[in-house]
């Protein structure tokens, strides 16, 4: 059976997780491995609905996208997830529970990321709109200790790609 491993990509609002995930996925599938993506938009409509931004809210998103990852990894499949998870404390229980855990730290300034932001939530966030919005009045605490950091201020996303790729090669997971 193929090992199964979790990449865990952190960082800010419009940082790029989401972009160098769908950048990597298919680079993953054609050397053969199973690969699912848990994109924090996409579980929060569907596994998370109902949940706010409240700290114990966010934690509790963050430990279900953990848990479904670490499901996913011990039969086998690369489970990329693309959340914000804004806090070192519930990243290091995500890490605990999967021994197979690869940390990606998606840095970019918060200006870089404001400038990228389609949405508009930094700017409704800074005028108020949206309360408790990480980066802006809800701290982001940068991992300590990331396997790697992809910064997309500096690098393209097939340099980011590249990047994670060569080191998944030197961890022995592909």
């Amino acid at each position: 059976m193929e090992k199964g491993f979790i990449l865990w990509f952190t960082g800010l609002s419009g940082s790029g997780k989401t972009t160098i995930s769908k950048a990597l996925e298919p680079e993953l599938r054609a050397r053969g491995c199973k690969v699912e993506i848990l994109d924090g938009d996409v579980v929060r409509t569907n596994l998370s609905k109902g949940l706010g931004f409240s700290k114990e809210d966010r934690d509790t998103n963050i430990l279900r996208i953990g848990f479904v990852a670490h499901l996913l990894s011990r039969n086998g499949v690369v489970a990329i997830t693309a959340a914000i998870s804004p806090y070192r404390a519930i990243r290091g229980e995500v890490r605990a529970m999967e021994p197979n855990f690869v940390e990606i730290y998606v840095k970019a300034s918060l200006e870089v990321c404001e400038s990228r932001d389609v949405k508009g939530l930094y700017a409704k966030a800074r005028a108020g709109e949206i309360k408790g919005f990480t980066g802006i009045d809800d701290p982001y605490e940068e991992p300590l200790n990331p396997e790697i950091v992809c910064n997309t201020a500096q690098e393209s996303v097939s340099e980011s790609v590249t990047k994670i790729l060569s080191k998944l090669e030197d961890l022995g997971y592909i």
